[in-house]
């Protein structure tokens, strides 16, 4: 018997089950001896075996079995009533199924190890996949913020370099250097809580500001693409119930998506449609871009982690922003344009306390 995960503790949880198991052999031992030979207590040392095979390490099965075993032999040993040949057999049959009993616990506890040793195997292994997605996630979600400070710095220095320098466009810049910049440090902060695994922090916000700032965020973008940006905000929303810097960031993963397909396309064609609108007890945004579109049957794909249609994408930006949305109880989807593009669109709940935006 190979013992290659054998625990090394001999009681797993010491207590009253092992003062119950001192006693219970005490009281078989003085039964035993005191009865006569024809009457085969110590069979009942399987009972107790049994009984702590949940509550002993491996070691301490083993050494509970020989402990019956001894105390059977000794008992035979020193009564002297009944029929001396019946107590023999009696022994020897007490002795073997002892011998089996702890045998099969024994087993059984090393299963119960291999099986434990086997979980933090595939433990150890799910933390380093976990990893390798954290990994990507923030390189991929701080891509965003960053190529955007680019952007705007290119600009700002542009704005600067003008003779007269343009003070009021290089200062529109400069704002959009630093949202940028709060922006990923936002982000990092998000990523070191999923790290520790805390859940999303969901608070009452203002649905419609949340979007309108990363609209006027990706305002340099949409212009050096030339998109037609359309907004079409539905007043007097309530409050929303989630983590806002969470949805802001699951709306700047949208926006930038149909901004890209968008591109694709010639210029008259570049028109984009954000919304938001109330549907029950939840609020949505939706952005409609005129791209090329999802293929067919893509619309659940889409949002499978390493799934793209993009030629130098790596499929993690909508699995991360279905992820996000599902831990703040609303949910995200896709559909095809009626006018030609791609429908993207999430929910979040209300808050109970209602507030206009």
């Amino acid at each position: 018997m190979t013992t290659p995960f054998l625990p090394p503790q001999l009681w797993r949880r010491p207590g009253l089950h092992v003062m119950a198991m001192v006693l219970a052999l005490v009281l078989l031992f003085l039964i035993d001896t005191a009865t006569r030979y024809e009457v085969a207590v110590s069979v009942f040392y399987t009972v107790v075996i049994v009984a702590m095979a949940h509550v002993l390490a491996l070691r301490g099965l083993m050494v509970l079995t020989g402990s019956c075993i001894a105390l059977t032999w000794l008992s035979f040993f020193i009564t002297r009533y009944g029929d001396l040949r019946a107590g023999q057999i009696n022994m020897l049959i007490s002795t073997v199924a002892i011998l089996i009993t702890g045998y099969l616990a024994c087993r059984a506890e090393l299963a119960r190890a291999a099986a434990h040793e086997a979980q933090a195997r595939l433990l150890r292994i799910s933390r380093i996949h976990s990893l390798e997605g954290l990994t990507t996630s923030i390189a991929h979600e701080l891509n965003q913020p960053l190529a955007a400070i680019v952007t705007s710095g290119h600009a700002c220095q542009r704005w600067m370099e003008q003779d007269p320098p343009n003070l009021d466009k290089a200062r529109q810049a400069l704002l959009r250097i630093l949202g940028d910049a709060d922006r990923a440090s936002a982000i990092i902060g998000r990523v070191r809580k999923l790290s520790k695994g805390e859940p999303a922090s969901p608070r009452p916000f203002v649905f419609n500001a949340a979007v309108r700032e990363v609209l006027a965020l990706s305002q340099a973008e949409i212009q050096r693409l030339d998109i037609a940006m359309r907004a079409d905000l539905a007043a007097g929303l309530p409050l929303a119930l989630a983590d806002p810097v969470q949805v802001q960031q699951v709306i700047a993963n949208l926006v930038l998506n149909a901004m890209e397909a968008t591109a694709l396309v010639d210029i008259a064609r570049r028109t984009i449609l954000v919304e938001s609108l109330q549907l029950q007890d939840k609020l949505v945004f939706r952005v409609s871009d005129g791209g090329p579109g999802l293929p067919a049957g893509a619309q659940e794909q889409v949002f499978e982690p390493f799934w793209t249609t993009k030629h130098e994408g790596i499929g993690v930006g909508l699995s991360i922003s279905r992820s996000i949305v599902e831990s703040n109880g609303g949910h995200i989807w896709a559909e095809p344009h009626l006018q030609g593009g791609a429908v993207f669109a999430f929910s979040v709940p209300v808050a109970p306390q209602e507030g206009l935006a």
